[in-house]
């Protein structure tokens, strides 16, 4: 079964859920005419196709001053001293796609580099199967990039806490619960929905975020992972 892919569309129905509102980062379309008011209001933005995969295209834009602005893609690095000239290369780089905006994330980090958490949730077959975390793992950005998409390592998500001075252990417990949350309401509104690869974010100041569900997530990173538990784990939900 193929979902379509669309961060609006998934934005909109987690945040009809009530208990899952607070989990989610403030999003809205790309509109040029409220970006301004958005750049004002939030020192850093994040723009986001809305059929993306992999973090491609994905624009970071933070404000230095009252008409200079920097602006990360991938490894690449520009900056510009003047607001319409920056949006006129946001028209550019963004023409014939939708586009969502996000206020960036300050995601906690592994010496220095931001990282996430994946946590893969599934079902058996039959819409009324109970939704179960399969399995976890923590993605650390790669040097000179701000997405996890591409990694520089998959640890385990205990490892990534340590390493990261996070000691509330109840943190794991309540991302896992999130991610459940989050795949009920998904499931209920794609009944055929089996599988969701959640991205949780914890940032500096230790709140959870969903930054956003997989619906043909990656399983190559769980074959890296020491406990091939988890692998086995995933590939038995699939069948059944």
């Amino acid at each position: 079964m193929s979902i379509k892919r669309d961060k609006w569309m998934q934005y909109r129905t987690l945040k009809g859920t009530s208990s899952l509102a607070a989990w989610l980062p403030e999003t809205r379309l790309l509109k040029l005419n409220e970006l301004v008011k958005q750049m004002n209001q939030y020192q850093s933005l994040v723009l986001k196709p809305r059929d993306g995969s992999f973090g491609r295209d994905i624009l970071f834009i933070t404000r230095n001053g009252a008409n200079s602005y920097r602006i990360h893609n991938e490894k690449k690095t520009r900056y510009m001293k003047d607001t319409e000239r920056l949006l006129k290369w946001i028209t550019k780089q963004t023409r014939g796609r939708g586009y969502i905006v996000q206020r960036r994330l300050q995601l906690a980090q592994v010496q220095h580099k931001p990282f996430d958490i994946r946590i893969m949730v599934q079902r058996r077959k039959g819409t009324s199967s109970t939704w179960k975390v399969t399995g976890s793992y923590a993605k650390v950005a790669a040097q000179g990039y701000l997405v996890t998409n591409v990694p520089s390592r998959i640890i385990p998500v205990p490892e990534a806490l340590k390493k990261a001075g996070i000691v509330d252990r109840s943190l794991l417990v309540k991302t896992k619960r999130v991610a459940l949350t989050a795949a009920k309401r998904l499931g209920e509104h794609y009944p055929k929905l089996r599988q969701v690869g959640f991205d949780i974010g914890i940032d500096k100041k230790r709140q959870i975020w969903i930054i956003e569900g997989n619906y043909q997530p990656d399983l190559f990173p769980f074959q890296l992972l020491k406990d091939s538990s988890m692998y086995r784990r995933i590939l038995w939900y699939q069948k059944h």
